[in-house]
């Protein structure tokens, strides 16, 4: 058994959160899990976007409603079966990742603008750009919990690394760079198949000209903005999955709390896309977030031990504290200057991925 963190928290009396032992109910959570997960992806692809179209904005909220929904269902689930505490770490870590979900939309939104995907089209490079996301996440974090688990002093340097990122976040200038020759993925796979200049409707790879009358296996430029996706988000994972790592070290917990949110990525990008112009302080709360937990970490050198109902409240009041700096700031203007504009150049992802044909 691996030994515990002298500053986690420790486990409560028996209740009626935890009528069951924990290491009885875990093998059966993993999978209440998976069939859950399932049945929400074959849900989200099979029903609600069976069909490409336009993801208007009611219809993207109603979505989003549906999907925090599930999470907060399958968050009671674990406060009964698992305990109250394991239920607490799945609410903050819940929480702190869709906030830091909510981050990566501004990147997606260059992304689409850049390579100007339809937006019919746009769901299904989500969908499969969130399948993508979960099996990258889910190596993270095993990893991480058994770097963690093995070597305890691993958290200190996760938690000194988050605040660096939140003094960065904070400081530094951002800057998204989506072109695809710049991309070391996107570069690797070109090696091995040529691109297609214009989209095909909404397919990855299509058989195509080579130019001496052989037809031949192309991708498109859709499956390009997937690999751009995909390569953004191990980026961001590198961010995210420390920072729940110091709220708590359950694999179970981290990867669940991560892939409900990501799950939600997709409706919340349709419903918030519109409207990422109001977010002026964002970056400032996440800042916040990731300082906070970073501080947290390290705490534990001196045996300090912040609660994670306390994590919780404290990562509410940052949010709470952003978004209304935001609202006040945009309230008459609509707009912020510190978002990052769209790329003023049409579809400039585009302009070098016709060389090949």
């Amino acid at each position: 058994m691996p030994k515990q963190l002298r500053f986690m928290d420790e486990l409560p009396e028996p209740s009626l959160g935890q009528l069951v032992p924990l290491t009885e109910v875990t093998d059966l959570a993993w999978i209440v899990f998976i069939v859950s997960f399932a049945a929400l992806m074959i849900m989200d692809l099979g029903v609600f976007n069976r069909k490409a179209h336009i993801i208007r904005p009611r219809e993207a909220l109603l979505q989003m409603a549906f999907f925090i929904g599930a999470a907060i269902a399958f968050n009671a689930g674990i406060y009964f079966y698992m305990g109250s505490d394991a239920g607490l770490e799945f609410t903050t870590g819940y929480l702190m990742e869709l906030m830091l979900s909510v981050d990566n939309l501004f990147v997606i939104i260059l992304i689409f603008s850049s390579f100007c995907i339809p937006r019919k089209f746009q769901h299904k490079v989500l969908f499969y750009g969130i399948l993508g996301a979960l099996i990258f996440r889910l190596a993270f974090i095993m990893v991480g919990v058994t770097l963690v688990e093995s070597f305890e002093w691993v958290l200190y340097i996760f938690g000194a690394f988050l605040i660096i990122t939140a003094v960065k976040m904070v400081v530094g200038k951002e800057k998204e760079n989506v072109d695809p020759n710049h991309n070391l993925m996107v570069r690797f796979f070109r090696r091995f198949l040529k691109v297609t200049k214009d989209y095909h409707e909404d397919k990855f790879f299509v058989r195509h000209d080579n130019g001496n009358g052989k037809m031949v296996l192309w991708a498109t430029p859709m499956f390009i903005a997937l690999l751009v996706i995909e390569s953004t988000d191990i980026v961001f994972a590198v961010d995210s999955i420390p920072a729940i790592l110091g709220i708590t070290t359950s694999s179970f917990i981290v990867f669940s709390s991560n892939a409900f949110a990501v799950l939600g990525l997709r409706s919340m990008y349709f419903a918030l896309s519109h409207i990422m112009t109001l977010f002026c302080y964002l970056k400032y709360g996440l800042a916040g977030i990731l300082g906070f937990v970073g501080a947290k970490m390290l705490a534990g050198i001196f045996h300090y031990h912040v609660p994670v109902l306390t994590s919780l409240f404290i990562i509410v009041a940052i949010l709470a504290v952003a978004m209304t700096a935001s609202w006040l700031k945009t309230r008459s203007t609509k707009s912020c200057a510190l978002v990052k504009e769209t790329p003023g150049e049409s579809c400039p992802a585009l302009k070098d991925l016709g060389d090949d044909e």
